[in-house]
Order: structure tokens, then C-alpha cells, then sequence
């Protein structure tokens, strides 16, 4: 019994600690989940906004308000991985008139549309982050 007496000071305050870190953990947690996160971009996409290499702050709270317009920056799942998030600035957002080049390998045509249109439907899918 003397030797448990001995430990229990140790213990406590290991089990202090352990509680401590835990809590910080989760407080992290949330905040990457719910409010913002720190995001390594990589490759020349966005260039000249963002170079290859840049940390951002990727915040979390316009998406869920439906507050993201024209312009803006996003983080998104990646259409070809969804194992990947991609950076792409925002073309349109509903009742915005769209031009784009339909198949820029092939030829120039380009044809405009009002957001969100058909052609868009897939886009829809792939949740901002």
C-alpha cells in the first residue's frame, strides 16, 4: 500500500496532463472542422494570386452562410481525386451569365450560359470546403 501512495502523485498529475492535451486537441479539432484551417497550395493554377507553395487561410463560415460570390477564392474537392482538395476562383454563382471555351483543345467556340445551367450539374455535387 505505501508503494501505491508513492505513485498516486505521479499518476495525477499524468492523468492532469493527459486531460490538458486532450483538451487542446479537441479544440483543434473543431476549429479545422467548423471554422478555419491552414492550406498548403500546390502548383501554378493560381498564379499570380497565390504561388506554388503558399499557406492560406482556408475559413470555413461564407460557405455554410451561402455568402460565397463571383471572384472568391474556394477550396473544393478535386472532380478527377476526390482523395484531393483543389484552390479555383469562383466563375459564377446562380443568376450570373458564364462564358467559357467549350473544349479548349479542339477549338476556340466558347458558349454562355446563365448559372446554374445543365451543362454546370456536375459542378454542383462537389461541395466548397
Amino acid at each position: 500500500m505505501g508503494k501505491l501512495l508513492e505513485w498516486m502523485p505521479i499518476v495525477k498529475d499524468a492523468l492532469h496532463k493527459t486531460a490538458v492535451a486532450a483538451n487542446i486537441l479537441c479544440l483543434l479539432h473543431v476549429t479545422n472542422v467548423h471554422l478555419f484551417s491552414v492550406v498548403k497550395l500546390v502548383g501554378p493554377s493560381m498564379l499570380p494570386a497565390f504561388n506554388n507553395g503558399n499557406f492560406v487561410l482556408s475559413e470555413r463560415i461564407t460557405s455554410r452562410s451561402g455568402k460565397v460570390r463571383s471572384g472568391d477564392a474556394v477550396i473544393i474537392r478535386s472532380p478527377e481525386d476526390p482523395t484531393k482538395v483543389v484552390c479555383k476562383r469562383v466563375k459564377g454563382v446562380e443568376g450570373d451569365v458564364v462564358s467559357y471555351v467549350v473544349d479548349p483543345n479542339k477549338s476556340d467556340e466558347q458558349k454562355t450560359v446563365v448559372w446554374p445551367s445543365e451543362d454546370f450539374r456536375l459542378i454542383r455535387k462537389y461541395k466548397v470546403m
